[in-house]
């Protein structure tokens, strides 16, 4: 992993990269339908339910950095956020790099992309997570969460976050060590996988899995409290 991209993750995890989804009525903002860019009418579905696209995904960064999106929101680069020609505003969606199977569950909040052969434009932060910022694109699933009567944040967060990522080393030994010093001083479930990644080797440490988004958030609690550097909530 660069250190740029390493510093960047960093950068996440102070940030968070975890939405809460919760029912929310579609908002007044960023739902006119239909509306005009660039001489072309696009319009906004009257719902969300059941959508289900593979498409190509882009990314935007810092030009964008703290510009007000379509809904007014301020735009955050690390932010767990996507644009969106025609899914109404908010809504959350869980996002598949099908090159690499990584998931990320974000939330609608802007429009675009409008280059016609995109179908989502996401933040740099969820790009990163991703796998696919370097490259610039990436392949993609987008489906959206069907959040009717959830009426607990959590039991819906639970269903997408069940592990705890303490980091990824290039010494198996260094993530053996810590792998065994989580499980021995808490009893936490605890694995240790080795992933190929820039040519090189990297052993993950994950803490789970997790029954409930509140077990999860404990546990992250307490390693934190420990010392430990802010575990990444995964699916």
């Amino acid at each position: 992993m660069s250190r740029r991209i390493s510093r960047h993750l960093s950068q996440i995890d102070r940030h968070g990269m975890t939405p809460c989804p919760a029912p929310t009525p579609p908002l007044a903002e960023g739902n006119q339908s239909a509306y005009e860019v660039n001489g072309v009418l696009y319009t906004v579905y009257a719902s969300a339910r059941g959508y289900r696209q593979q498409g190509v995904a882009s990314w935007y960064g810092m030009k964008f950095q703290g510009r007000p999106t379509a809904n007014g929101e301020i735009f955050d680069v690390f932010g767990a956020t996507a644009a969106h020609r025609s899914l109404p505003i908010p809504t959350y969606v869980r996002v598949t790099n099908l090159g690499n199977d990584r998931s990320v569950v974000l939330r609608v909040n802007d429009r675009g992309p409008f280059h016609p052969d995109r179908l989502i434009d996401l933040s740099y932060g969820a790009a990163l997570q991703l796998g696919f910022a370097e490259q610039g694109t990436a392949t993609v699933l987008v489906e959206s969460l069907d959040l009717a009567g959830v009426d607990d944040r959590r039991e819906l967060a639970a269903s997408s976050y069940r592990y705890l990522q303490l980091g990824a080393f290039t010494s198996e030994t260094a993530a053996g060590e810590l792998g065994s010093e989580i499980g021995r001083r808490w009893d936490y479930p605890v694995s240790v996988s080795a992933v190929d990644t820039d040519n090189r080797r990297l052993h993950r440490v994950r803490v789970g899995p997790f029954s409930s988004i509140s077990a999860l958030e404990q546990a992250r609690a307490v390693l934190i409290e420990a010392g430990y550097p802010a575990p990444q909530p995964i699916l």
